[in-house]
């Protein structure tokens, strides 16, 4: 039976690349970028007025003048302006280009306005210095540097980047083309009322929801307990599909028929059972011109765990995007736990006034407790060398909320 670790790393190493696509810029936020974006031109591309006020030539006011009289009005979005007299100034608004002649802005709150047979004139009553109120340009980036580096998850200020440098189409990681099994006849659809035998379908929708977290649709399947019907639909899946996640099937019941179907079809299984709780039977292959294959366990807690710890990375992984790390904290009351097993415990996250992380365990009936997921944010993971956790020691959190 494999470490987690030792799970992990041949998950990693068994992915494929998703390959790329390019769509238009708007309709990118949730994908990740493939191509470098960069600067087209200096940010800000002017020297760019930052207040409200007037425009001089800063050697007039150190050689002792402090009455400007003003020759125009320089606004944001007009033609650079010349100053024709350093004598004077050019009334300037926030984000304007700095007029020619001129290098230091003097806020309207640090001027006294008169007025002399219809010539303005303004008189400096606050010390100023040269430069002051301008946003020199190509001061935050030059041009031609790297604005977004392959890799980036987009979001709404990577979207305002790319509008910045006029990328009307970007290349992203295609989306890999997944499938949801839910398997067992003890599964009604969710609109169905369950007979006291039966159970509604909900570890397929929660897998499901996770996959629309990270912008990827699903296409989702009950599979009942018969061979043939699992046998024909699995077949039917291996020529146009990247993922499959199946729920259910993979422990050692009469009626879990999956592994051995699966390995029947050309699937090279890499491992069956890690050494941790909840998720022991987890199963993991591939074929070779097919798909991948995360058969999850299928207690509710067991199959959530495993979407976080080892479907979640690849798929980023696979698409080239900043694959899950987890976070620490600390535990916030002592916990046992004597199975020689590494332990997902669900855990409630709280930062307290110090700044630490506090992990509070969340009351847990084992893995069929759905509802323990509630008010939880994450597995807080438990080494399986270890029996006792004592109260404030720090530990691995996989966060899911």
């Amino acid at each position: 039976m494999l470490t987690v670790t030792a799970a992990y790393e041949i998950v990693l190493r068994t992915v494929r690349e998703s390959g790329t696509e390019t769509v238009p810029f708007e309709y990118s936020s949730g994908r990740i970028l493939r191509q470098p974006i960069l600067a087209d031109r200096p940010f800000p591309p002017f020297d760019r007025v930052m207040m409200d006020g007037i425009a001089i030539n800063f050697d007039s006011y150190a050689r002792g003048q402090h009455i400007f009289g003003v020759e125009d009005v320089q606004a944001a979005g007009q033609p650079r302006l010349q100053l024709s007299n350093t004598a004077n100034c050019i009334e300037v608004m926030t984000g304007a280009v700095l007029p020619e002649l001129t290098d230091t802005v003097i806020p309207y709150e640090h001027l006294t306005l008169s007025e002399h047979e219809g010539f303005k004139r303004f008189t400096v009553h606050t010390a100023a210095k040269k430069g002051q109120h301008i946003h020199e340009e190509g001061k935050d980036v030059k041009q031609g540097a790297i604005l977004l580096a392959p890799g980036t998850l987009i979001g709404p200020a990577e979207i305002g980047v790319l509008a910045t440098v006029g990328q009307t189409t970007v290349e992203v990681s295609r989306k890999p083309r997944v499938v949801i099994l839910a398997t067992g006849d003890e599964l009604v659809q969710v609109h169905e009322t369950p007979a006291p035998h039966q159970i509604r379908i909900s570890n397929a929708y929660s897998l499901l929801a996770a996959l629309k977290a990270m912008d990827i649709d699903a296409e989702f399947i009950h599979l009942t307990d018969d061979e043939d019907i699992m046998s024909a639909t699995l077949t039917s899946l291996l020529s146009d599909t990247d993922i499959w996640i199946s729920s259910g099937a993979v422990s050692a019941g009469k009626y879990d028929f999956l592994p051995a179907i699966l390995q029947q079809l050309g699937m090279k299984q890499l491992f069956h059972k890690v050494q941790q709780r909840p998720g022991k039977p987890f199963l993991f292959g591939e074929f070779e011109n097919g798909p991948v294959v995360f058969a999850l366990p299928g207690n509710p807690v067991s199959s959530f765990m495993c979407f976080y710890r080892y479907v979640r990375p690849y798929i980023l992984a696979a698409m080239r995007g900043q694959v899950s790390q987890p976070i620490y904290a600390e535990l916030s009351e002592k916990v046992v736990f004597e199975a020689n097993l590494e332990y997902f415990l669900p855990v409630k996250l709280e930062v307290n006034t110090s700044g630490v992380v506090l992990a509070h365990p969340q009351p847990y009936q084992g893995s069929g407790d759905l509802a323990s997921l509630l008010n939880a944010d994450g597995f807080l993971v438990l080494p399986a060398a270890d029996s006792y956790f004592e109260k404030g020691k720090s530990f691995q959190v996989w966060k899911f909320r």
